[in-house]
């Protein structure tokens, strides 16, 4: 795994972006050649702007890719479905460069030299995919794992490590525990108890371990882990593999000496100051831009449903401090006068149908721009939850007070990698999420991702 933006991507992900990306250079550096003939094509590519459009055009395939998800592993491995993807992307590719065209004359490769590319970058992206399948799928090439240890977390890891081929592990086998000489789990030291631990370890023929005990005190090898580290055995952390490979913490098989002594949960002050005044910045503008929109739903909401046209609701912000959070109100009147405060559910009766129109398009949530400029919230942060469920909550889950060490957002990591949530199963799940970005929290993590909203937004996923 490699680290970018302070979030984890399995590394031959981000080679097979790069790659596919120098495929496509090549192929329209490629198309220049063969219609205008080397002189002319290194006349142009060189000193007429050729190159910089060429990169404009595989930047425009490669950010195509990424929002028909042929980055993300459940696609990996199905080679029909990344095949109906780049049909996909190849439209949207010829209908985004005839826009852009359009709008930018200068940026034109020219139309014979713009087809021939894109027929050689095509057969070029398919040909590598394939490949790429057939080689990410060969055991050979995948580092062997051993997982030592038992419980939730070991039990996750395996099931995680063995659908994610593009990680590169191999799971080659899982001791729930090491015995002694005397039958008994505990640390070794004695030469008899240590090859005694190498022994069990030898028919795996593990590159890494992985220590995911659930209790380390007196039954963890250390003196044996130690000599498979010096023989080049790569040995790690559990919960570390866990939050690197999932993009999350596993709150409940954490130990409070890890969530205590592992880097990451510090809130400087400047990446605050940083946070809000981008949040200042951004919300200013949305506000402005959002302006010829509102009398259009201030309408759609006036003729579907009567009522008020904004939706009051009290949410839980930084520190616990109680604040009225505003949206355009998507359900009719009184939804939860019988039911008393409920989570949304799918396909929810309550939600009127120019009110479903408006969480699809995340329109509805036009208003709390107003919240983040108040300060109530930021752009990027856990999603701030209502009062009412706070104490249940809080009794049912382990560490959900350390949602609210930090400002609360518009959208946040918790959003762009699960569904929404309607259950205390979902909650908990949201809450590994939360943690990750609490403790990873940066910049860079809050760019990522508020490009990855562009993308949910854009393809009207996870709205109810």
């Amino acid at each position: 795994m490699i680290r970018v933006l302070n979030a984890y991507f399995p590394t031959r992900t981000l080679l097979l972006g790069v790659s596919e990306a120098f495929l496509i250079i090549f192929g329209f550096v490629a198309s220049t050649i063969a219609r205008l003939g080397m002189n002319e094509a290194t006349l142009k590519l060189d000193y007429q702007g050729g190159l910089l459009r060429v990169f404009v055009v595989a930047a425009v395939f490669i950010v195509c890719m990424y929002y028909f998800d042929l980055y993300d592993s459940f696609v990996f491995s199905n080679e029909r479905e990344v095949l109906t993807r780049l049909v996909q992307v190849f439209g949207t590719v010829c209908i985004l460069m005839a826009v852009l065209y359009y709008m930018f004359p200068p940026l034109q490769l020219g139309r014979g030299i713009f087809l021939i590319g894109f027929a050689f970058a095509a057969l070029l992206l398919v040909a590598w995919r394939k490949l790429f399948l057939v080689v990410n799928a060969m055991p050979r090439f995948a580092e062997r794992a051993l997982i030592l240890g038992d419980g939730l977390l070991a039990e996750s890891l395996v099931k995680e490590l063995e659908s994610r081929p593009e990680l590169g592990i191999r799971v080659a086998g899982q001791l729930k525990g090491v015995a002694n000489g005397n039958g008994h789990l505990a640390q070794v030291s004695s030469e008899a108890q240590i090859e005694s631990v190498l022994e069990s370890f030898s028919p795996f023929k593990p590159s890494r371990i992985i220590v995911a005990l659930s209790e380390r005190r007196g039954q963890m090898p250390v003196a044996a882990l130690l000599q498979m580290k010096s023989h080049g055995v790569k040995i790690y952390d559990g919960a570390e593999v866990y939050e690197a490979v999932t993009g999350k913490v596993p709150v409940e098989s954490l130990r409070l000496s890890w969530l205590l002594f592992s880097s990451g949960f510090r809130l400087s002050r400047l990446l605050l100051l940083f946070q809000r005044l981008i949040s200042l910045i951004a919300s200013t503008i949305g506000l402005l831009l959002c302006l010829p929109l509102i009398p259009f739903i201030v309408l759609g909401i006036r003729l579907t449903s009567p009522g008020p046209i904004l939706f009051r609701q009290e949410r839980v912000g930084l520190g616990g401090k109680i604040f009225e959070c505003y949206k355009f109100r998507t359900m009719r009147v009184g939804a939860e006068v019988e039911t008393g405060p409920t989570w949304a559910g799918k396909d929810d009766p309550r939600v009127t149908p120019f009110g479903r129109f408006l969480r699809r398009s995340r329109l509805d949530e036009i208003p709390q721009l107003w919240n983040v400029l108040k300060g109530d919230m930021n752009l990027v942060g856990p999603r701030p939850e209502r009062p009412e469920f706070m104490d249940w909550l809080k009794s049912e889950i382990v560490h959900y007070d350390l949602r609210h060490t930090v400002r609360p957002g518009l959208t946040g990591w918790a959003q762009i990698r699960y569904r929404y949530g309607s259950s205390l199963e979902d909650t908990k799940e949201k809450l590994c999420y939360d943690l990750f970005y609490i403790k990873n929290m940066s910049a860079g993590l809050d760019l990522l991702v508020l490009f990855h909203t562009m993308k949910i937004v854009l393809l009207g996923r996870g709205a109810r």
